[in-house]
């Protein structure tokens, strides 16, 4: 039998797709968007969590295109409002306030509220980008301009396209995500370099050390990459250091490229 003998196989287009034989929906897309009887199911679909993914990139976009330079200030949101490490997280935030920047965090508590705190405090721009949890924490108080976020990854798009600088204060897993994402991004080119300052000798020193035994020693980075973070104690040295790899015009705009 020819092949042109075949009964021809029915065929639907759904924009790109093309669907044939057993695969074609009883219904038609508009029709199951147009009745209300129909189950609720079709909007915890892939094709429909593209649609939110991009609305969360608009969004996102949008909000922040006039931000101006910013930095990101990541850490524990455990860190307790009496210890060290949120007065030094809120000497930072206003540090950077000070100087022209806008600062960015993930918009909860602990690090971050610190942060956003010593922004708000010196009068600078409060950002906060949360993400939603199992367990909701919601933004701080002291968060000016916040979004929230369904998706981690979008989330971290936005983190690096606004932010001119990273500063990562002692933290869990989360913490260590954000530190090694934009190392990688620095490292592979991926993003113009920028500061990256860690915060808190005790604490980062160990994996400072880790990485130039087990990493560099073996050839597994290369010789200059340890050298994409810089470990201090001091919230103004952090400061300085951010400021000296920008060269800041008054209003905190970039007066030169970054190296």
């Amino acid at each position: 039998m020819s092949v042109h003998s075949e009964p021809r196989r029915r065929l639907r287009r759904q924009g790109p797709a093309t669907l044939r034989g057993k695969h074609i929906p009883k219904t038609t897309t508009d029709q199951r968007l147009l009745d209300w009887r129909g189950p609720s199911d079709w909007v915890h679909t892939d094709p429909w969590r593209v649609m939110r993914i991009q609305a969360e990139f608009v969004e996102g976009f949008g909000l922040l295109a006039e931000l101006g330079t910013a930095v990101s200030v990541f850490g524990s949101a455990r860190t307790s409002p009496d210890s060290i490490e949120y007065q030094r997280a809120e000497q930072i935030g206003a540090g950077l306030a000070a100087a022209g920047y806008a600062v960015i965090t993930g918009g909860g508590p602990g690090i971050m509220e610190a942060a956003n705190k010593g922004a708000v405090g010196a009068g600078g721009v409060s950002v906060g980008l949360g993400i939603e949890l199992p367990m909701e924490q919601g933004l701080n108080d002291y968060v000016e301009i916040g979004l929230e976020f369904r998706y981690f990854f979008v989330r971290k798009t936005v983190f690096v396209k606004y932010s001119q600088a990273f500063v990562v204060m002692p933290g869990g897993f989360g913490t260590l995500d954000e530190l090694f994402e934009a190392l990688t991004l620095v490292q592979t080119g991926k993003i113009t370099r920028f500061p990256i300052v860690l915060v808190g000798s005790d604490y980062w020193t160990g994996l400072v050390d880790w990485i130039r035994q087990e990493l560099l020693a073996p050839g597994r980075i290369s010789p200059a990459d340890p050298d994409l973070v810089k470990v201090v104690d001091d919230p103004e040295e952090v400061v300085k250091i951010i400021v000296a790899a920008h060269g800041l015009t008054d209003g905190g705009r970039l007066a030169a490229d970054m190296t």
